[in-house]
């Protein structure tokens, strides 16, 4: 794999109770919401469990994903392709926290801010209603 060794870290508080956050990261059709316009691509299926596998893109960029752990406030995505690392999520009551490594050309630590500030927009916008 061409590219950088990258490691990032994040948390940011947001309004939500555990089980929402839990449900925005697990659900194929809330992820498919809130990430737009990133192009995602699931199999039929209403939860993530572990061994799926899912893909999704950056331009051109084409990157594989599998479910590795799944748990009551935790998520671990290994990621393949145009990025070559993990992803996890930990969540508890207001606040989720993202640690990505991987090797990529891509810049990891622009997704990472960027997907962390989608979510919390997205988990906002559910609390106004």
């Amino acid at each position: 794999m061409l590219g950088n060794f990258q490691r990032s870290e994040l948390r940011i508080e947001v309004p939500a109770t555990p089980s929402t956050i839990r449900d925005r990261l697990l659900s194929p059709s809330s992820l498919t919401k809130w990430l737009f316009p990133q192009q995602m691509k699931f199999a039929n299926q209403d939860l993530l469990t572990v061994g799926t596998t899912f893909e999704t893109s950056f331009g051109p960029v084409a990157v594989k994903l599998q479910v590795d752990r799944v748990d009551s406030q935790c998520l671990r995505l290994l990621l393949s392709q145009g990025v070559d690392g993990f992803h996890e999520w930990y969540w508890g009551e207001g606040w989720v926290q993202s640690r990505l490594e991987g090797v990529s050309l891509l810049p990891l630590n622009l997704y990472q801010t960027a997907t962390l500030l989608r979510l919390r927009e997205s988990l906002r916008s559910t609390e106004r209603r």
